[in-house]
C-alpha cells in the first residue's frame, strides 16, 4: 500500500504536515531536545573494508539526525579531516579518538571506547 499517492484529503492541516514524519504538529526530535548528559556514545576505530585506512566511528547515537549532522561537521573541523554521517553513525577519517572523546566529553556526553 505504500506505492500510492494521496490525491485528496479533507484534513485542514494536511498541507501543514511535516515532510519527514508526516504528522501535524511535527513530531521530529529537535536538536535542543537532546540532553547530552543522559546519553552514552561509543567510539571505535575501524579499518575493515576500507582498503587498510583507519576510520574513527561514533556509534549508538540517539535518533536525532539534524543534531548529529551538525556535530559531524564540528568534528570534521576539529580533526581537520573528512568524514560522513550515515546509518546513524559518524565516521571521521583517521585515528582521532582522543580528540573526539575530549571534545564530546566537554559537550557533556559520556563516551565509552569500544574495541581494542
Amino acid at each position: 500500500m505504500s506505492d500510492y499517492e494521496l490525491v485528496y484529503s479533507d484534513d485542514p492541516n494536511f498541507s501543514k504536515r511535516c515532510k519527514k514524519c508526516n504528522k501535524y504538529p511535527c513530531a521530529c526530535p529537535k536538536s535542543e531536545d537532546l540532553n547530552p548528559s543522559s546519553h552514552t556514545l561509543k567510539l571505535r576505530l575501524e579499518k575493515n573494508g576500507r582498503g587498510g585506512k583507519m576510520v574513527s566511528v561514533l556509534f549508538e547515537l540517539p535518533n536525532n539526525e539534524a543534531y548529529f549532522k551538525n556535530l559531524e561537521k564540528k568534528l570534521k573541523a576539529l580533526c581537520g579531516t573528512g568524514g560522513a554521517y550515515k546509518n546513524n553513525m559518524i565516521e571521521i577519517q583517521g585515528d582521532h579518538r582522543e580528540k573526539m572523546k575530549a571534545h564530546l566529553e566537554k559537550m557533556g556526553f559520556k563516551i565509552k571506547l569500544a574495541g581494542g
